[in-house]
């Protein structure tokens, strides 16, 4: 009976172990848990935090955008009548858009010479002179002449545009200019191109600024059409050596055409 009952005891005094060892480890797996959700919580409480401030940061870009955007409109269509460009032939809207681009670089410290603006209104024809290179400043057009577009962006109007390698096509948007360089075509000057998507592909291209004899009156007489390039906006071989040493190191270039994608979707124009 001893034996029995010191069996029972013993038993009895393991289960009670058994017991109260499981307690324990219930109560670590719920701590553990609790832990765990709590670490959640505060992880998706940070995630949170920083979602909003930077949809409150986003927000204040954006309002900012808008109002420098709309600053830069309006002084666009100061300076553009104040000019009388009507009267010179640049489309307004042309103007307007290019203005706020270039306004868009110099505040982000891309133009090294802000004081110059140029614009090719490839909504002329290429019979037109359809460059303008404008003193936004001094409030003074300077050159009005005109720019050959890419062979297979059109025949007298360019109304396609490219910005693959081989295409042979004008590509829209904004450049820098940067150094002078004497190439195949005389004086010349390279562009880098800011609107992503649109004419980043600029400095793979070969797109330079150049003289060419195809661009002329003598050619327009002879065959009713401008010259047209590899995509180079080509300038008259008598006006290279006036128009780019003024617009070299660091001035806004900028390609016009009133295509919707473009407009909704340049990087410049749209921040």
């Amino acid at each position: 009976m001893k034996t029995l009952e010191g069996s029972l005891v013993r038993f009895t005094t393991l289960i009670i172990i058994l017991i109260t060892t499981c307690s324990r480890v219930a109560a670590n797996t719920d701590l553990a848990r609790a832990a765990t959700r709590a670490a959640i919580h505060a992880r998706a409480a940070i995630h949170t935090r920083t979602f909003i401030r930077n949809r409150n940061n986003a927000h204040a870009r954006l309002v900012r955008a808008a109002i420098e955007r709309n600053k830069a409109l309006r002084t666009a269509i100061s300076i553009y009548e104040e000019m009388h460009l009507d009267a010179a032939g640049l489309n307004e809207e042309a103007f307007e858009y290019a203005y706020i681009g270039y306004d868009r670089l110099r505040r982000r410290h891309r133009l090294q010479k802000a004081t110059i603006l140029s614009i090719c209104d490839f909504s002329q024809a290429s019979s037109e002179e359809r460059l303008y290179v404008v003193d936004v400043l001094n409030k003074k057009l300077l050159y009005r002449t005109y720019v050959a577009h890419g062979m297979n962006s059109g025949n007298e109007y360019a109304c396609s545009f490219s910005n693959r390698r081989n295409s042979y096509k004008s590509s829209l948007g904004f450049y820098v200019t940067r150094e002078a360089y004497y190439g195949d075509n005389g004086l010349s000057l390279r562009i880098d191109g800011m609107d992503r998507g649109f004419n980043d592909m600029a400095g793979s291209r070969n797109i330079v600024i150049h003289g060419a004899s195809y661009v002329s009156t003598r050619i327009l007489k002879k065959y009713g059409v401008m010259g047209t390039t590899y995509g180079c906006p080509a300038i008259p071989d008598d006006m290279s050596s006036k128009i780019i040493p003024v617009i070299k190191q660091g001035t806004c270039f900028f390609v016009y055409y009133p295509s919707k994608v473009y407009l909704e979707r340049s990087s410049v124009l749209n921040n």
